[in-house]
């Protein structure tokens, strides 16, 4: 059985229960499958030997998830090559790829955990009430170390992008 941990973040201030476990910067990168918006399987070593930075959103049809995303795909155009940017929601794959034209969202890659909620379990982010994934960045540095994690503690809240950012500059 997966670890619970209750309260771990809030949704309009009501404490919901996170399914997996806490990260912490310098763990091993847990391995994930997820579906990118052409129903191929996505997993961390399809990316090997890049900087990850995941975006990790409840619904890209929710204004604070359309907001972070967008800011994500707009500074990914100032990245070095190195760093690829994915947002992850449990979204469909279909919905995904609706969004990321309507939004002209083409720096990142977008990859849906609907399917197993693989990576929300790994990574400790599925929401259990609300079998969604909980508002969140992760960054895994080229060795699949976790070099950076916020989980947003109030769900409807946007992340610190400018903690986020300054942490990446760091890394590359």
């Amino acid at each position: 059985m997966s670890q619970e941990r209750k309260g771990a973040v809030t949704f309009k201030g009501n404490p919901l229960t996170l399914v997996g476990p806490e990260l912490k910067v310098g763990a091993q990168a847990p391995e994930f499958q997820l579906l990118a918006n052409d129903l191929s399987v996505v997993n961390l070593a399809s990316s090997k030997g890049k900087t990850r930075l995941f975006n990790v959103v409840p619904s890209l049809d929710t204004p604070v998830c359309d907001l972070q995303t967008k800011r994500f795909n707009e500074e990914a155009g100032r990245f070095p090559s190195q760093i690829q940017v994915y947002t992850v929601s449990c979204d469909l794959p279909f919905a995904q790829a609706r969004w990321c034209g309507q939004a002209k969202a083409d720096r990142i890659k977008f990859l849906s955990d609907h399917r197993d909620l693989s990576f929300g379990q790994a990574y400790g982010l599925w929401i259990k009430e609300l079998r969604l994934l909980t508002r969140a960045v992760v960054i895994v540095d080229a060795n699949d170390k976790v070099s950076y994690i916020q989980v947003v503690k109030e769900v409807t809240n946007q992340p610190d992008y400018e903690d986020v950012l300054n942490s990446l500059k760091q890394k590359v």
